[in-house]
């Protein structure tokens, strides 16, 4: 993947012609960004269609690796959503710090790394080589809703 930093990060989203969707409202009592110094805690967030569905299954049973891999892109445009909405804008954003990636795994299944890089590579493209952080990705039984995938993220911005 090319770099991309020499560009901002909302004139990155436009020309690869992505629109942010409306932010996923919090399924419980949390927030879904809190801003802490320099960093962004962003609670774990779903993969939903434009459609406003959510993409649901187990990833190794209902969806393949692709389909996962295509679910975890869509919770990084909920993650920058998210994002944006608290900061006003992605170019406050000086790197991704950490992803926590959770995948609803059928038995057996445990290519749980490679789900979770249908999100860090939509944070790539629009970041850079900032947008590769730290990294975990883990295998679950269940997520809340039989949700296929959930990532939450921690995010360095600007203070100033």
């Amino acid at each position: 993947m090319r770099e991309t930093r020499s560009m901002s990060a909302q004139a990155r989203l436009e020309e690869l012609g992505i629109e942010l969707p409306t932010p996923m409202t919090p399924a419980g009592l949390y927030r879904s960004a809190v801003r802490v110094g320099d960093l962004v805690f962003l609670s774990g967030a779903g993969p939903i269609r434009p459609d406003g569905s959510l993409v649901t299954g187990k990833v190794g049973g209902a969806l393949d690796l692709a389909a996962g891999r295509a679910a975890a892109r869509l919770v990084g445009l909920q993650l920058l959503a998210a994002l944006h909405a608290e900061l006003g804008s992605l170019d406050q954003v000086v790197r991704i710090v950490k992803l926590l990636g959770m995948v609803n795994c059928a038995p057996g299944f445990n290519n749980t790394p490679g789900v979770i890089d249908g999100c860090s590579e939509l944070f790539i493209e629009v970041f850079g080589e900032e947008g590769r952080g730290a990294r975990s990705a883990v295998g679950m039984a269940e997520l809340p809703f039989d949700l296929s995938v959930e990532v939450e993220a921690i995010v360095q911005v600007r203070t100033d």
